[in-house]
């Protein structure tokens, strides 16, 4: 079986987890009934295209009591015994028709038309019918799973049936994962962008998938399986999509402040157990932040994770999140320059290793295959020569569809960027300054279509040392900091020479106006007897 062989091969824990447990609770149901007492609900959308396919594997499977041979027939010239039924209606988008007619047709299904109400077509079909029990591609978050779990038998007042739900703990990135991986093919509009469908009356495309307006003023999306955070999947079921009220504060600024109108704030991820253990100390982390801080990019967050795809995946996916959130859900309402924008900078764990998953991981946070990059291996071959060949090299596979190759003549390897996720191959100070300087002059070239990273105003900074306590400083700290809410303003202790005695408050203000840097150490200063606080360099 195709299905069952493209999950057995593939090195998704993850998802061979999910579909293991779908697979099991769908022999489950195939023992407690015979074929003629089950059904499918099938609608055309992505979920229950998973669900069929799932069931077409678990059937077979749970007909030869073990994973079919690549001898048996291939999945399309083996008749589907589960009746399937679909519920016709005058509101569907067309494409959603058609989609089911042609996949009716080449997986050969028994399927049973209704053109009645949900409710009404299910009396109907029950009654002519010895249907026990009915297969749902229903997910938690579906507003009809409340209260279901993967047997439920149907509510009160409807007809008797067993709900079965193989798929009810798959997420979004689950159902794109299965699709993906499986090479199965999906209704049209999901390329499109619409990432949960419904009537042609509402359901839109997610405007968080916007791309960009053709010379005819035709709006394009990229596709569903790129939607980034996906609780928002269905943020395109209304017909017209309201701007979330989104904020960044930085000691009580919002987005809509002035101060703010041009801001670039990144995020700065390291893989690595090593790190986790403290085996080795991160010194790129704090040297990059600095370097971000001198473009004048705030670092909004710099994390550790662990040496494995899902621990990746997760949290890139989550740092990049923040970024679709703002630059796509404005579609023709802002100059971009004009919203916060986003970058995300991962380092460690990129090579031949089998600790070595990083780029794997961004590919699953993108929800995309890995898959083999031409130019990439070319640039490998050069480099490692005839160790590298097209078939076992692993390092050549990259994210699919959503790669950029940043090429520098300094570099003798391109750096990947997907989408606004930076992948930084350095592995010490030295080589990241390089990649780091390569980066700059990319972003400075007119060459460059777009540019790598937006050169800005630098932030500035000023630090205050003082022998007071942090008692003494709480309060009239706090004070300069509401008065002064477009600073970054902090505290941190320090002992002079990393010797012994007490050691001092430092106290830092950083922004992108001298003056209102200025400004808030003298008033602070003001606060307190002469000399209290002393202006520090070192």
């Amino acid at each position: 079986m195709e299905i069952d062989k493209a999950i057995r091969e593939c090195g998704d824990r993850r998802l061979k987890a999910k579909y293991n447990n779908a697979i099991y609770v769908i022999q489950r149901a195939l023992a407690l009934y015979s074929i003629e007492e089950v059904a499918l609900s099938f609608n055309g959308g992505k979920d229950s295209t998973v669900l069929l396919h799932l069931l077409r594997a678990g059937y077979y499977l749970h007909k030869a009591g073990t994973d079919l041979s690549d001898g048996d027939p291939k999945d399309d010239e083996v008749a589907f015994p589960i009746r399937t039924i679909y519920f016709e209606s005058s509101s569907v988008f067309p494409e959603i028709n058609s989609f089911t007619y042609d996949t009716a047709s080449i997986y050969k299904l028994q399927m049973d038309i209704i053109r009645l109400d949900f409710k009404s077509g299910l009396e109907a079909l029950l009654k002519a019918n010895p249907i026990r029990a009915i297969f749902l591609g229903v997910r938690i978050g579906d507003p009809t799973a409340v209260g279901q779990e993967q047997f439920s038998p149907s509510s009160p007042g409807w007809p008797p049936f067993m709900r079965v739900n193989p798929i009810l703990d798959w997420s979004y990135r689950d159902i794109w994962d299965f699709l993906l991986t499986c090479k199965v093919k999906y209704c049209s509009l999901y390329d499109q962008g619409y990432t949960s469908i419904g009537s042609i009356h509402d359901t839109v495309p997610n405007a968080l998938l916007y791309h960009s307006k053709t010379e005819n003023s035709e709006e394009k999306y990229r596709p569903a399986y790129l939607l980034c955070d996906g609780r928002l999947e269905r943020a395109g079921r209304v017909k017209k999509c309201h701007s979330p009220a989104l904020s960044s504060v930085s000691n009580g600024v919002t987005c809509e402040d002035p101060q703010l109108k041009s801001t670039f704030t990144a995020s700065v991820i390291a893989v690595g157990d090593q790190l986790l253990f403290g085996t080795v100390e991160d010194q790129m982390g704090s040297i990059l932040c600095r370097k971000l801080h001198s473009i004048g990019w705030a670092v909004s967050h710099i994390s550790v994770t662990r040496n494995d795809i899902d621990s990746v995946a997760d949290e890139v996916e989550r740092r990049k999140s923040i970024n679709d959130m703002v630059n796509f859900y404005f579609p023709g309402a802002f100059d971009r320059r004009c919203c916060l924008q986003l970058l995300v900078f991962i380092y460690g764990g990129v090579g031949p290793l089998p600790s070595d998953a990083t780029v794997a991981g961004v590919a699953k946070a993108f929800g995309v295959r890995m898959a083999p990059d031409e130019e990439f291996e070319e640039c490998l071959r050069h480099l490692i020569g005839e160790r590298c060949t097209g078939e076992r090299n692993e390092m050549a596979q990259l994210p699919e569809g959503v790669t950029e190759l940043l090429h520098h003549k300094e570099l003798r390897v391109p750096l990947v960027k997907c989408q606004n996720v930076i992948i930084l191959t350095a592995t010490n100070v030295a080589e990241l300054e390089k990649e780091w300087n390569c980066l700059i002059e990319l972003s400075r070239s007119s060459a460059s279509d777009e540019e790598v990273l937006v050169i800005t105003k630098p932030f500035v900074s000023k630090r205050l040392r003082t022998s007071l306590s942090d008692v003494e400083v709480g309060e009239p700290l706090s004070q300069v900091c509401r008065k002064f809410p477009d600073l970054y303003i902090g505290a941190y202790r320090e002992t002079r020479g990393g010797g012994g005695g007490s050691p001092s408050l430092i106290i830092t203000f950083q922004g992108k106006d001298g003056a209102r840097i200025d400004g808030a150490a003298q008033a602070l200063s003001n606060k307190f007897p002469q000399g209290a606080f002393l202006s520090t360099t070192d």
